[in-house]
């Protein structure tokens, strides 16, 4: 799983800005997004940004990064300062870390660690989905998915087999529909009924797929009709 944590990055000074962003480069569960030098234009911005955590400079003369974290609605902060006398107000606002300059790679990474410890399963980037199913509404992770076949009972609903062995009912929804949520680089339909991972693919041939998925004692097979096989035939092409 990937636990890389997206950040931006918010201090007035350039160099001090470019510092930092150099640092957080260096550190391998890090994803710089966006860097800025003005909490304004950074406030702006940040609703339309994909982010885990900020990492904000505190003395700044249009917004302090104190007063910039409490409007963020409670995402997770490492605070950067010169200044020691920020500490107490830095963890009111349950600060991840509180990193004094001039920062240290060590110990910025230190404050990293800090923070996939703390948001543990929320900083794992898995991609899904949010669709009806016969339990109500549910988060379908896609990366546990291992195909999806045409329900048996209702060939308006569609049922996910999934990594565990278990399997879910999503309501009401088409193969079209449903393959706009999916990652097209990670699933293919190959026939009328089913959808499969490409990652569960083990040898194919012109009309049929074995799979690493062991069934009754044997590779389970699926069927690649005419219609899909250009397409199967491309995304594998890729891998």
């Amino acid at each position: 799983m990937n636990t890389t944590l997206k950040c931006l990055l918010l201090d007035d000074e350039l160099p001090g800005l470019m510092y930092l962003k150099m640092l957080c480069e260096q550190i391998p569960e890090l994803e710089v997004v966006k860097a800025f030098n003005s909490s304004k234009t950074f406030l702006e911005e940040t609703h339309s940004l994909d982010f885990d955590i900020c990492i904000l400079d505190i003395e700044m003369p249009e917004m302090s990064g104190l007063q910039v974290a409490e409007l963020l609605k409670g995402k997770p902060v490492i605070f950067t300062t010169a200044y020691k006398e920020y500490a107490v107000d830095a963890f009111d606002l349950n600060a991840i870390d509180y990193v004094l300059k001039p920062i240290k790679r060590e110990r910025l990474q230190l404050a990293v660690q800090k923070a996939i410890s703390a948001l543990g399963h929320s900083v794992i980037t898995e991609k899904c989905g949010q669709f009806n199913s016969e339990k109500g509404k549910v988060l379908l992770y896609f990366n546990r998915v291992k195909y999806i076949k045409v329900s048996e009972t209702d060939s308006r609903d569609k049922t996910v087999y999934l990594n565990d062995n278990k399997t879910l009912v999503l309501k009401n929804i088409s193969f079209e529909e449903l393959l706009k949520s999916l990652p097209p680089d990670q699933f293919c339909r190959i026939n009328k009924k089913e959808v499969i991972a490409l990652r569960i693919v083990q040898y194919f041939s012109h009309n049929e797929i074995i799979t690493d998925i062991i069934e009754a004692g044997k590779p389970l097979a699926f069927t690649l009709t005419e219609v899909y096989r250009v397409n199967f035939m491309n995304r594998v092409s890729r891998k």
